[in-house]
């Protein structure tokens, strides 16, 4: 997986970097270069996808795996803005984002940009990424104009008014469709990106895989919702399959009933999860 994971970055940069020219639409701000963004994802493909496209467009960076970790970050070195996960290991977040606005109210100071990473969005998620004091979001799978967008707004120039608020939410997401090779490269811009990608994501989710399945036949609750999470994040990363809502249901029935009372649907996920990657595999 080391291996895939170079590659990623290596291809990313060369492809990316092509927006750098001067006058060119991708050549970031200069006062970017003052600009430190911490990233809190708990998949290293995220990590590093979005954190190769932040290196392209000039902004100083670090990256974390939990809540926990960004708090630690945010408390000794200084951030301009923050992106984060929704759901992490440890701690997630919304719990991320509550004690980092506590923590800046009882300092009196300035307020940091949260930006949330999500896989699904809708009425119910907003409000909660509202209630825990975030400021945006952003829906996987992210592509280099997107961010570069979200943060021309959260990071102007000094010199720039931006009236406070956050911008309207796009519900227009299409459901229940597995990606293609077109779809992939319209995404992500080139095959030699989305390949490395691949084979990384399918990796990681075969070891979730295999630790779901422990977890399973143990019927520990705790640890089957937690790779239940990872799964849905690792899917979600190439768009929405319809995966990602069925998973969010058994999590909920499993915190509620147990895993002995969810095994056959639990089974039955890890079936069509296995179906997905092999689907995945052979594009």
């Amino acid at each position: 997986m080391a291996g895939a994971l170079i590659v990623l970055r290596e291809v990313a940069m060369q492809h990316t970097s092509a927006g750098r020219g001067p006058g060119n639409a991708m050549s970031p701000p200069p006062h970017w270069q003052a600009i430190r963004v911490l990233l809190a994802d708990d998949h290293s493909a995220y990590r590093l996808l979005i954190g190769s496209f932040l290196q392209v467009l000039g902004v100083a960076h670090e990256t974390v795996e939990n809540g926990q970790q960004a708090l630690e970050a945010l408390a000794t070195r200084p951030f301009h803005l923050v992106i984060s996960d929704c759901r992490m290991p440890v701690m997630d977040g919304y719990a991320m984002t509550l004690e980092l606005r506590q923590r800046e109210s009882e300092a009196c100071a300035a307020r940091i940009p949260v930006i949330a990473l999500t896989a699904c969005l809708d009425i119910a998620q907003i409000q909660r990424c509202v209630a825990c004091g975030m400021d945006d979001w952003m829906l996987k799978p992210i592509t280099l104009g997107q961010l570069r967008d979200m943060l021309l707004y959260w990071l102007p120039a000094p010199e720039t008014y931006r009236q406070q608020g956050r911008r309207a939410a796009n519900l227009s997401r299409l459901h229940g469709r597995y990606p293609t090779r077109a779809s992939l490269i319209a995404t992500f811009g080139f095959w030699e990106v989305v390949e490395p990608l691949l084979f990384c994501l399918i990796q990681e989710a075969h070891d979730d895989l295999a630790a779901l399945d422990s977890a399973r036949n143990a019927f520990d609750a705790a640890l089957t919702t937690h790779h239940l999470h990872r799964l849905v994040g690792g899917v979600a990363f190439l768009g929405d399959t319809g995966l990602e809502q069925r998973a969010m249901h058994l999590i909920e029935r499993v915190r509620r009933t147990g895993v002995a009372a969810n095994r056959s649907l639990l089974e039955r996920f890890n079936g069509d999860i296995e179906r997905y990657l092999l689907y995945l595999a052979d594009l």
